[in-house]
């Protein structure tokens, strides 16, 4: 046996981290079109993005043209450069598929998924014409553009076997899907977000898929989007598109900004106001590329009339006030950074949550309705009315409201044990499927879709989130199969919502706390460590993050670091 041989990779670019983000801070433009055509303007909103290529199939921002075969290379050479080749994706993987025998050539599907390998691999010789390629997964894209992280690293082993063609070696067999360095990875690949409703079709709920950066990658999202919501979110989202509609011509063609999309017959049965979400749906889906501008609905081929959205569209991502929700010992209420002056909530409810002396104070998008932890148990205030003891327990962690009117309660000891009260105190247990260990955390998106729980296990924390499945009178009943995203390390200390797709979790290890931002359906990032101990985490206005300190000190980040804004709490809420 011939000993091992490390294969790097030629990724390109050298530096910071480029991380694809796409940000849509403005509502759906004006699409008033009475006449015949349904045609939406993309929001404008949002940060300059790179885009994808209107003819021709090149790279957005960076081609890779990597190189073909030469005489006389070896089999270890011959895999290297075929690993190597699928940062080029041009003519399906031509150069790539010059490194196969004939017969394998058009077997082989690149498009199967995608792995992100962490470091460098390892090639060993099991046989005259057989190689085993080792590495460490730190993600995988499947066929769909679902990006999985590898939570912890994954080792897998591929084989890969040869033949001699023309006197030269070539690979006659092959495991589906490519090989990328994450610096590849993030060149040749990029995040979309495809939007589908919560069932009242109040709310957009993303659903980030990454698709190839290409000039087809608007016929990628289409086709996505048509063909549902990622596994793990169905039940709690819909889409407004009749059961079967696809792209008509299987591509969306784009002209001078405008994307036209044309839909099978099956969209014929979309009722008006389905129409109007229909084009909302793609409109908001396709705002990531940034050569679109609008869109353009046919079915068939033939034009069909959509009214004017007006009043119908759904809100993205929902966003907080901007002042940080505290209990300052007297009051409950927004606090003024700079000068720390809280304004109490109205109807009474800031002086009422005061005196239930809170632990943990969670807000309703309204500000109408309070779920309070204390010692006592978990409470219910509401504006103008008296408040409302639902669950005694003192095991509890802290509960979480949402915008359907239900509060939910965990039990610390039990991750399954989980209940959702109605705003009157009445019970209703939800089915889960979270993993054994002790519930740190626990709160639901604004969006009421979906819901966050941090837990701390034998094997370290784990953070997950999880579709919410209503009955049809919106009472919670099931959370869907969760889905691990990478937490901060060291004991699990909470974790809340940042925005529709990013969660932050907070740690605590022997050398000091740790801060970690994770995109659902993408990648995570380390923040800086803040200064002093952190006991509590939530979600600020526009993306920002909010600590409270021991000393009861708020620090807010934005960005890289964190600052103290003049502003002390006894307990910092959450608001949805």
């Amino acid at each position: 046996m011939m000993p091992r041989r490390t294969i790097t990779g030629t990724g390109v670019g050298t530096g910071a981290r480029t991380r694809v983000r796409r940000t849509v801070g403005v509502a759906l433009a004006a699409v008033a079109l009475v006449a015949l055509t349904a045609c939406a303007a993309i929001p404008t909103g949002g940060p300059v993005r790179d885009g994808q290529s209107l003819k021709g199939d090149s790279v957005s921002g960076v081609d890779f043209r990597p190189s073909g075969p030469q005489d006389g290379q070896d089999q270890d050479t011959v895999l290297e450069k075929f690993i190597d080749a699928a940062t080029g994706a041009q003519d399906n993987y031509a150069i790539a598929r010059e490194f196969l025998s004939d017969s394998f050539s058009q077997k082989w599907n690149p498009r199967q998924s995608v792995t992100v390998r962490q470091g460098d691999g390892d090639v060993e010789r099991v046989g005259t014409r057989e190689l085993t390629y080792t590495l460490t997964a730190s993600a995988t894209v499947d066929g769909d553009g679902e990006y999985t992280p590898a939570v912890r690293p994954t080792s897998s082993t591929l084989t890969f076997q040869f033949v001699k063609e023309g006197g030269e070696w070539r690979i006659s067999y092959a495991p589906d899907g490519i090989i990328l360095s994450p610096v590849s990875f993030e060149q040749v690949f990029q995040a979309h977000a495809l939007y589908f409703y919560d069932p009242t079709y109040r709310y957009l709920v993303p659903d980030e898929r990454w698709f190839l950066a290409r000039s087809s990658t608007s016929t990628r999202i289409a086709s996505a989007l048509l063909a549902g919501p990622a596994g793990w979110m169905k039940g709690a989202v819909v889409s407004s598109f009749p059961e079967g509609t696809q792209l008509s011509l299987n591509a969306v063609t784009v002209d001078s900004g405008n994307a036209q999309v044309d839909l099978s017959s099956e969209a014929l049965r979309a009722t008006t106001v389905d129409k109007v979400r229909m084009r909302e749906q793609l409109a908001r889906s396709l705002s990531s590329v940034a050569t679109i501008s609008s869109v353009d609905l046919t079915i068939e081929g033939a034009s069909f009339s959509v009214p004017d959205s007006s009043g119908t569209s759904a809100v993205l991502n929902p966003d907080v006030d901007p002042r940080p929700l505290v209990d300052d010992g007297d009051t409950v209420g927004y606090a003024a950074p700079g000068t720390g002056d809280v304004t109490a909530l109205g109807g009474g409810m800031g002086s009422t949550i005061a005196k239930l002396r809170p632990t943990s104070i969670s807000l309703s998008a309204a500000g109408s309705e309070a779920a309070v932890g204390n010692a006592d148990g978990v409470f219910v205030v509401r504006s103008g009315k008296q408040e409302l003891r639902i669950d005694t327990r003192s095991s509890t962690i802290a509960p979480s409201i949402d915008d359907a009117g239900f509060v939910w309660v965990g039990e610390r000891s039990d991750t399954r044990s989980i209940t959702a009260y109605g705003l009157g105190g009445d019970p209703h247990q939800v089915s889960s499927t979270l993993p054994d260990g002790k519930l740190v955390s626990f709160q639901v998106s604004r969006d009421s879709a979906r819901a966050l729980a941090l837990i701390d296990t034998d094997d370290g924390p784990g953070l997950y989130v999880m579709a919410i499945i209503r009955d049809s009178d919106r009472t919670p009943t099931a959370l869907g199969a969760p889905v691990r995203l990478q937490a901060a390390s060291g004991t699990a200390l909470g974790a809340t919502w940042v925005s529709d797709l990013d969660v932050a979790s907070l740690g605590q290890t022997s050398t000091g706390q740790t801060v970690v931002r994770s995109t659902i359906g993408g990648q995570s990032t380390t923040l800086q460590r803040p200064d002093g101990t952190a006991t509590a985490i939530t979600g600020g206005s526009g993306g920002s993050l909010l600590l409270r300190t021991m000393d009861g000190q708020v620090l807010q980040s934005t960005g890289g670091g964190w600052d103290r804004i003049g502003v002390t709490a006894d307990v910092l809420g959450t608001q949805r």
